[in-house]
């Protein structure tokens, strides 16, 4: 077990940081060194195992990640915007790899995590599945074959615990599509439409946001023209293809030079 890297998870508490725990100790390629909760939590000084309704596993939930940290090679990190900034100067100091799931991060969070990438391995994404880190490259190849007679709208749907909108996937695929089309997505986004908004503005790129029940994930990405519709879609029913992405990425970055990448860089889709 020493010879495999040692993971630590932040947000311990939350439904990915649970899942995201439970894959680490069931790989063999890997084994689990720490979980972080923030300061307060009643899980706090708990064995992990026991917290999340099991036996005990011998990990137990602390709010300090710079001793956490110390001990570990990787950071599975699906936490807060203002946590992962934290999170990703400390790992730097650790040498550890960074993996940070968490959406929402605004410019001034990814400003800190770009300085930190250049102490430390940093793998940052929106959505660590495969398949819908595919489905950017084909919604950029699409919308660099169609011009912008076509409209561009991306529709998705999360619980309704889910706490930002757009969701991150959401833009990383306003992100492709804009890349695809040789703009900027701040320029052409539409992220909210109420009232009399007055006609489609033509090139823009819109976003619609729904949220309810336990939806994992659902995204779509729509090319509406004259006479026909190209819709595509990836639909996320199992919540474990996300920390099992998570894992791949803190294991590929084991042997890589300090910098920023993301799933593409992982899955070596270029």
């Amino acid at each position: 077990m020493t010879e495999t890297p040692g993971i630590v998870v932040t947000g311990a508490s939350g439904r990915m940081g649970q899942m995201l725990a439970r894959t680490v100790m069931e790989s063999e390629r890997a084994h689990l060194v720490g979980a972080v909760e923030r300061e307060g939590h009643d899980w706090i000084g708990r064995d992990l195992g026991e917290a999340m309704g099991g036996t005990a596993c011998g990990i137990t939930v602390t709010d300090d990640p710079l001793e956490a940290f110390a001990k570990a090679q990787g950071i599975l990190d699906f936490s807060a915007p203002e946590a992962s900034a934290e999170f990703a100067g400390i790992a730097a100091q650790a040498r550890a790899v960074h993996v940070i799931g968490t959406t929402g991060l605004g410019p001034d969070h990814l400003d800190r995590i770009a300085a930190a990438a250049r102490h430390a391995v940093i793998v940052q994404a929106g959505n660590m599945s495969l398949g819908l880190n595919l489905l950017t490259k084909v919604t950029q190849m699409v919308a660099a074959a169609l011009d912008d007679e076509y409209d561009i709208e991306i529709v998705e749907a999360h619980h309704n615990r889910k706490v930002d909108a757009p969701s991150g996937t959401a833009l990383m695929l306003g992100e492709a599509a804009a890349a695809g089309r040789g703009v900027q997505l701040d320029d052409v986004a539409d992220r909210g439409r109420d009232g009399m908004t007055g006609p489609r503005r033509r090139g823009d790129i819109g976003f619609a946001a729904l949220r309810g029940g336990d939806i994992v994930g659902e995204h779509d990405v729509i090319f509406a023209g004259a006479g026909e519709r190209l819709m595509l879609r990836h639909v996320a029913s199992d919540r474990g293809l996300f920390a099992r992405g998570a894992l791949k990425a803190v294991l590929w970055g084991q042997d890589k030079k300090p910098g920023a990448y993301d799933m593409h860089d992982v899955l070596g889709l270029g």
